[in-house]
């Protein structure tokens, strides 16, 4: 049987993790870095494959919890796995809406369990005219406007699955049960939490909608602050194919990212004036094109004019600073990001491999004292 982390400020919470894909599995690793513990209940799998849906045998996402099996279609299989929920402090499930319902395992299925805190991640939410339609990220983040807003002049930019599934969703959901099972914990009283990605999406989005409503965003990529319209908000190549990525938005910071850049007072049009914008971001493109990304890096390191190398996974994992956080971590024969937020008291752990240790029913009835 995996060892749960001993430590962390979750330590004592027990959830219910039905199998799903991204934002799904990442709210349980979320809680299980922290201390919770999580039993993921599974498809049976006869060919003992994992049961990543992308064929990974060892994937971050499903650190730190055991799997058990289980024919949800079954009764004697149902009946442990109402048995657990009855345990448990949460549930996080990641279904098409009704279909947790029409397996007998809904919210309204556990009346002797009131503390229950319901987790639901979906795309479209429970309700809704597209609630019963399939779609991936790239879908909700279209919808919900990030999609139009990320990219060049010519057209959108996928950024990858991070915005949708893993802003808007995981983490929305993960704050929701967080604050429900505040709520449970002082009244007794759970509750459903219905976290969409597209809602979310729309939360990240607060700040452009403001920007918006002030009449400093248009509705037009690369002309805005933070889309790369300006010259000195953006992303530059250098003499060797890579890039630095700028940021020099305050006035103390831009004119040491000049002195910097080896520019001296007036040598630079001034940015205020939109129309010497083409010109200004010429003047520093080809300055940056004349050393090296890792030339730039060192002339950068450690000041305040906000310039820093796009470094790769690896270069990441391998930076100092992120070695100093202890931001990655060797773990299974790979490397993964480490538990995040850091706690002064109660640190989280990473917890092996959900794929290393299938439990049986009489294990993970017995793990929490559940009886059928």
């Amino acid at each position: 049987m995996t060892d749960q982390p001993a430590r962390g400020p979750l330590a004592g919470l027990r959830l219910v993790e039905i199998s799903g894909l991204g934002p799904t599995p990442f709210t349980a690793q979320l809680f299980a870095d922290l201390g919770a513990e999580v039993i993921r209940i599974a498809r049976p799998d006869s060919a003992g494959a994992a049961h990543n849906v992308l064929g990974m045998e060892n994937d971050p996402l499903e650190r730190g919890r055991d799997v058990l099996e289980l024919d949800l279609k079954a009764p004697a299989d149902l009946a442990v796995a109402r048995a657990l929920i009855a345990r448990a402090d949460g549930l996080i499930e990641g279904m098409r809406p009704g279909v947790m319902e029409r397996l007998g395992l809904g919210p309204a299925d556990f009346p002797d369990h009131p503390a229950l805190v319901y987790g639901r991640m979906t795309g479209w939410g429970q309700t809704g005219p597209l609630a019963q339609t399939a779609g991936h990220d790239i879908n909700f983040i279209a919808l919900s406007g990030a999609l139009h807003a990320i990219g060049t002049p010519e057209t959108p930019t996928i950024p990858l699955n991070l915005v949708g599934d893993f802003g808007g969703g995981t983490l929305w959901l993960a704050f929701g049960m967080m604050a429900a099972l505040w709520r449970a914990r002082a009244t007794g009283q759970g509750q459903v939490v219905d976290a969409a990605i597209t809602d979310g999406v729309a939360g990240l989005l607060g700040m452009i909608w403001g920007l918006k409503g002030n009449g400093l965003w248009a509705e037009r990529r690369g002309v805005n602050l933070l889309d790369g319209g300006v010259p000195y908000y953006g992303i530059y190549p250098c003499a060797c194919g890579g890039h630095m990525a700028i940021g020099p938005i305050e006035e103390k910071f831009w004119r040491l990212f000049q002195e910097l850049m080896g520019f001296a007072p007036g040598d630079l049009p001034d940015r205020g004036d939109r129309a010497a914008w083409p010109a200004l971001r010429a003047a520093i493109g080809a300055r940056f094109l004349e050393r090296s990304r890792d030339d730039w890096a060192a002339i950068f390191e450690g000041s305040d004019a906000c310039a820093t190398p796009v470094l790769s996974l690896s270069e990441a994992a391998a930076h100092p600073h992120n070695i100093a956080r202890g931001a990655y971590l060797a773990h299974e024969g790979m490397t993964q990001p480490a538990p995040a937020p850091k706690f002064s008291a109660t640190p989280g752990a990473i917890g092996p491999g959900s794929t290393r240790v299938r439990l049986t029913a009489a294990e993970a009835l017995a793990r929490w004292g559940a009886t059928l």
